[in-house]
Parts: C-alpha cells; sequence; structure tokens
C-alpha cells in the first residue's frame, strides 16, 4: 500500500512512540526495519505515522528493543490494529482535520482534565454559545461551515458523556470565562445554566478559580489534558489559531499535570463553584 499522505494525529502518535522506543533502546532504524522484516522506507513511514505496522512486527519490535511494560506494548498493539471508523469520519469534508484529531483523542481518553482562561470548555458549551463564538471569531465562515462546526462541537459532548462508561472530566475554569458574555445576556444565561446542569454529573467535575484568589499564574494558558491507557500515552492538546497543537513529550506532560495540579488547588470546591456560577447568572 502507498504511503499515506494525511496520517492522523493518533497515528502520528503511535510512530512517535515506537521511534521514541527505538531510539531509548539505541537501535537504528535500519536495525528495527530488519527485526520487522521491512525495508529502511518502510521503517520510516511506520515512524512517521504514514504506514501501518501489524500486530506481530509490532510486538516483535518492543521484544527485540526490551520493552518491558506490557501494557504500554497492549497500548501500542490497540493502536496498530483498530480498524474501525470512528464517528467523527462523517465530519472530514466538513470541519478541520485537526478537529477531528481531537474527537479522536477525546474518544480514547480514559480520563480528561481541562483548564480555561477566557472560555467555557468546548464540551461544556451550549449550542447558542458555541454558534456566537465561532461566527464572532471566524467571519469569514459560512453560515453553513458554522453551523456543521457547532453540531460537530455538540456531537462531541454527546459521544463522550452519553456512552455507558463515561471518562471523567475535570474541569478547572477561571471566573473570567464565566463572565465574559458570547453573545447576549440571555444566552449567557443559557450558557451557566448548562454548566450547573453538567456539574450535577458524577463523572463532570466543574471547578472555578475565582477572582480574589492571590498569587496563582498557573491559569495564564488553556489547555485539554487526555489521560491514554498507560501514562506514556498521555496528550496535551491546545488551541491554536490553524486548529490544535498536539503535545506527547514525556517532560512537557508532566510539567502541564503540575499546571493542572495547581490549578485544582487553586480554585474552589464543586459545591462552592456551583454557588459562584449561580451569582453571576443572577447578577446577568
Amino acid at each position: 500500500m502507498p504511503p499515506r499522505s494525511n496520517p492522523t494525529a493518533r497515528q502520528v502518535r503511535l510512530g512517535t512512540e515506537l521511534k521514541r522506543l527505538r531510539e531509548r533502546a539505541g537501535i537504528t532504524a535500519i536495525e528495527a526495519a530488519r527485526v520487522v522484516g521491512v525495508d529502511a522506507g518502510k521503517m520510516s513511514h511506520i515512524e512517521s505515522g504514514r504506514a501501518a505496522v501489524t500486530e506481530d512486527r509490532l510486538r516483535r519490535l518492543a521484544e527485540h528493543l526490551g520493552v518491558a511494560d506490557a501494557g504500554l506494548v497492549d497500548a501500542l498493539v490497540a493502536m496498530a490494529t483498530e480498524r474501525r471508523r470512528g464517528w467523527w469520519e462523517k465530519y472530514r469534508e466538513l470541519v478541520h482535520p485537526l478537529a477531528l484529531d481531537l474527537a479522536e483523542l477525546e474518544h480514547h481518553a480514559r480520563g480528561l482534565r481541562a483548564l480555561q482562561v477566557i472560555h467555557i470548555p468546548g464540551l461544556l458549551q451550549c449550542e447558542g454559545h458555541a454558534r456566537a463564538l465561532f461566527s464572532n471569531s471566524m467571519p469569514d465562515l459560512s453560515a453553513q461551515e458554522v453551523e456543521a462546526i457547532v453540531e460537530f462541537r455538540m456531537r462531541r459532548r454527546r459521544q463522550i458523556f452519553d456512552r455507558d462508561d463515561p471518562p471523567r472530566l475535570d474541569a478547572v475554569i477561571h471566573e473570567a470565562a464565566l463572565r465574559i458574555r458570547v453573545g447576549d445576556r440571555k444566552l449567557a444565561r443559557e450558557q451557566l445554566d448548562l454548566l450547573l446542569e453538567l456539574s450535577e454529573r458524577p463523572e463532570l467535575s466543574v471547578r472555578v478559580v475565582p477572582f480574589e484568589r492571590d498569587g496563582f499564574t498557573e491559569t495564564s494558558f488553556s489547555m485539554l489534558y487526555a489521560e491514554g491507557p498507560v501514562q506514556q500515552l498521555d496528550a496535551v492538546q491546545f488551541d491554536a489559531v490553524h486548529g490544535s497543537i498536539f503535545v506527547y513529550d514525556e517532560k512537557a506532560l508532566s510539567r502541564y499535570r503540575t499546571v493542572l495540579d495547581a490549578a485544582a488547588g487553586a480554585s474552589l470546591s464543586r459545591v462552592e463553584s456551583r454557588d459562584l456560577i449561580r451569582r453571576i447568572a443572577r447578577e446577568l
């Protein structure tokens, strides 16, 4: 088969992890290719996510590299052998490919941690809020394009939280995001009401960092942290002008976990957070 021209973020992640394990073991790409029975060109494509790798070849490579973590190997095998097309594929011609990558990341996460400073987390936005947000921030989009993006965002939430065993989402939101109006007062209240409704779900924690919190600077940026089947496969997603940025570096992930822990430590309790959200809604 010819190499993939546009590998997904998940396919690239698999190749990145295989390359990382090979380099950590001090094995050259040529030797790795010989072990799995492919040429050097095919090995390069595997490590870039542009070519698939079979379970047998992946396990053979892991054994040669001395990877003793069975959980990690099994998780990599699952990434390599999954064949079912995700629900997001229906939107491939309608939204940016990076949005599809985000939906796939969320779908496979065993837990999610969100930190937002000036926006409500995408998974917690009501339809009107999302529509106003995209209409205002991307004026070049047609009404049809906006509707496709909004539908996709609403589908992301349903696909995660309406399944039998949803992942846990811990969202830390700065008070600024609750007070910045996207749309009119009615829409702002609708969004806050949805936050209150969702925060009652057992798998979803919404906690607020209030303006009055002293000496806290970690909320200067926003992110979504996705917990993988094993910690080595965790990932962080950042919003950017062109879409999303995905970070997999182990040291960076450790730093981001520290930031998230600090944000959670500076936030109000779940009950106190709901009280603050209600108070802000009454002020509208």
